[in-house]
């Protein structure tokens, strides 16, 4: 069985082809250019290097989110026009589980963060001794919120992500149980999506039924709120 991966939802964009007993192939790039400019032309290089019919692929996996507003939507946009191409079912995994599943067999805490901007994060708490499991729900919260969470479970936590660059400092003071993820694993990687995708096939939906989880407005929904509350209270 063969799935092709997809993830655009943060500052990575991957690719990979996977089958239950190996990564096939993996394009990954971590750079300044938008998704909708690379992931295509990572598709077609993935394609070529192994000599595959896109035809011969079993289903697509792609992350359903949370993350960027617009890294979601070409990544959707994308496996739903090769799904629909190539009359292809999609298995939607969600970002933060994708992550976390980067870290496996660990008797740590493992906590996914992407930078939400404004002092928040897209999080969620996990354990994966033996499977993945999550310990809390998919959360959009304040930075310090999370951690006060983490912090009250009262284990080692691995966290990893885009979100600790960004909070490495806060993470470090809060808790000496507070670790990091190397950095090989600290990202998003088609590969791992897709390894956890052949785990969840049951969850395999048609192209017109994958739906983008949020978890919160987009900045333009808000800053729009924002500019009409404040034209209420003139």
């Amino acid at each position: 069985m063969k799935i092709l991966a997809i993830d655009t939802t943060g500052l990575v964009a991957s690719v990979a082809l996977v089958d239950e007993t190996k990564t096939i192939a993996e394009f990954t790039t971590n750079f300044k250019k938008t998704h909708s400019q690379t992931i295509m032309p990572m598709i077609e290089q993935v394609v070529k290097m192994v000599e595959l019919d896109l035809k011969d692929i079993d289903y697509i996996a792609c992350s359903s989110g949370p993350g960027s507003f617009t890294g979601l939507r070409i990544g959707a946009a994308t496996a739903k026009g090769l799904a629909h191409g190539l009359d292809k079912k999609i298995i939607p995994i969600p970002t933060l589980d994708a992550m976390a599943y980067n870290i496996s067999y660990s008797e740590n805490l493992i906590v996914p963060i992407m930078d939400a901007r404004r002092n928040q994060v897209y999080g969620c708490v996990y354990k994966n001794e033996t499977n993945l499991e999550k310990i809390t729900n998919y959360l959009a919260t304040d930075i310090n919120e999370l951690l006060e969470i983490v912090k009250n479970l009262n284990k080692k936590a691995i966290f990893l992500g885009d979100g600790v660059p960004v909070f490495k400092e806060r993470i470090k003071e809060y808790s000496d149980k507070f670790e990091f993820a190397k950095p090989f694993n600290n990202m998003q990687r088609a590969s791992v999506l897709g390894a956890l995708a052949l785990e969840r096939i049951e969850d395999a939906i048609l192209p017109n039924e994958f739906e983008i989880m949020y978890l919160r407005k987009s900045q333009a929904e808000r800053e729009l709120e924002e500019r009409n509350a404040s034209s209420k209270n003139e």
